[in-house]
């Protein structure tokens, strides 16, 4: 199963032999809560177990209709990290509906300086990846992916990608009646993650810790990068509320080679030792990577993860060749789902270990990565986070959230929709 999934993307590139044609029938009809159209004559089929490398020639993808609206959801504070500050939620949502009925949900999050795309940019090209999916014959899965990457190329278009291929998978998903995670794998259906502390005061920072202490959260990913002498008192202040915990520190750029190794200084004074330190420096700091990677490990025994730094296969050919991190951060908003997996194959192949990651989403683009992770089985780092830190949950069903713990169930697919008709235009 997981070697299916994993010669994936060698099936979209070499294999894309596309299903026979038929005639196209379409209705336009849709209920916007269902997962299938039951108004389709067939009867559903009894739930399979396949890997979604196996479905590339076998699946017949015939849309029957595809769109995006705008996805806006407020936080409940301010989300500041050493290169930007969200005040909420402005991400595109994807629905795509097969002949067949099943419909598929996906999110191209948007981000501030790290997405390629602004909301707008992202509305349009969602639209345009619709519209030719719409247009497209009958295909094999593996060509409409193909057909996907075409029309939204490279790291530009990263995210935008990434929510048309979730929407597209998760209506196959639907279609053969399994759930993500077996889909992916079927390693395990749970999930522990760590949750996000942004950049706050030392006081603000000690009441989420004490919050997050008391809903179970043992790790604590703290935002730094911005002012080095703060970033230490904001740890210290975590420390003395949540003695316990595990660190994860996200430099997000923000530091120079030698600032990430002073804090790492520091915190081997306060006998704190963080269990990854990620994007410590510029993404196209390569030589300044390496640096705070070797010391890290050979000082201190931390991993290093490479995020910003890694946007695509080449960057982490580069990072393997230069021994320049540890962990490969995946998120498929920066690689597509897709690139994604090409990178999981190759990272795991050289020793490389792997945290599946996000940017600020609702529970249906997370939920997808989480069911990515859980159905691998292979992630030693787990960020997924961000749809505790939103005011509102616009997503019905999906996963089960108990503290940290996430956990799938077997509903079909993804297991969450949007109410369509709820979402501006």
């Amino acid at each position: 199963m997981l070697a299916s999934n994993l010669s994936l993307a060698r099936l979209i590139h070499d294999r894309l032999a596309p299903a026979p044609n038929s005639p196209k029938n379409r209705n336009f009809s849709f209920r916007t809560r269902a997962h299938c159209n039951p108004v389709a004559p067939p009867p559903p089929p009894a739930p399979v177990m396949l890997g979604l490398g196996s479905l590339m020639e076998t699946f017949a993808v015939e849309v029957q209709r595809a769109e995006s609206r705008a996805l806006d959801v407020p936080l409940v504070a301010p989300f500041t990290i050493a290169s930007s500050r969200l005040e909420g939620v402005t991400n595109v949502a994807v629905r795509v509906e097969l002949r067949n009925g099943c419909a598929g949900w996906g999110e191209a999050p948007v981000l501030p300086s790290v997405t390629a795309e602004d909301q707008g940019t992202a509305m349009e090209k969602a639209r345009e990846a619709c519209e030719a999916l719409k247009r497209s014959p009958v295909m094999g899965l593996g060509r409409a992916l193909g057909e996907i990457a075409g029309i939204l190329p490279g790291h530009e278009f990263a995210s935008v990608r990434a929510g048309v291929e979730m929407a597209l998978i998760d209506a196959v998903a639907n279609s053969i009646g399994t759930p993500l995670w077996k889909l992916f794998g079927g390693a395990s259906n749970t999930l522990t993650t760590d949750i996000t502390i942004p950049i706050v005061s030392p006081a603000e920072a000690a009441d989420l810790a004490l919050k997050y202490r008391k809903q179970g959260f043992q790790t604590l990913k703290l935002k730094v990068g911005k002012d080095l002498k703060a970033d230490i008192e904001v740890l210290q202040a975590i420390r003395a509320v949540h003695p316990t915990c595990s660190f994860i520190l996200d430099a997000n750029e923000g530091y120079k080679s030698s600032e990430a190794i002073l804090v790492l200084d520091k915190l081997n004074e306060m006998g704190v030792t963080p269990i990854l330190f990620e994007q410590p420096v510029h993404r196209d700091d390569w030589e300044g990577l390496g640096h705070v990677s070797r010391i890290a490990m050979g000082k201190y025994g931390i991993s290093v993860a490479a995020d910003e730094s890694c946007r695509s296969l080449d960057d982490v050919k580069t990072i393997v060749n230069g021994n320049l991190a540890n962990v490969i951060n995946i998120k498929l908003a920066k690689l597509g789902v897709v690139g994604a997996l090409d990178i999981i194959e190759f990272a795991r192949a050289h020793g490389l270990d792997l945290m599946i990651g996000g940017m600020v989403e609702t529970r249906l683009a997370m939920g997808f990565a989480g069911h990515l992770a859980a159905g691998f089985g292979c992630f030693k780092f787990i960020d997924l986070d961000t749809p505790l830190l939103l005011a509102e949950d616009p997503v019905f069903g999906g996963y089960e959230v108990s503290g940290a713990n996430y956990r799938f169930n077997n509903a079909r697919g993804h297991g969450g929709f949007l109410h369509w008709d709820d979402i501006v235009w």
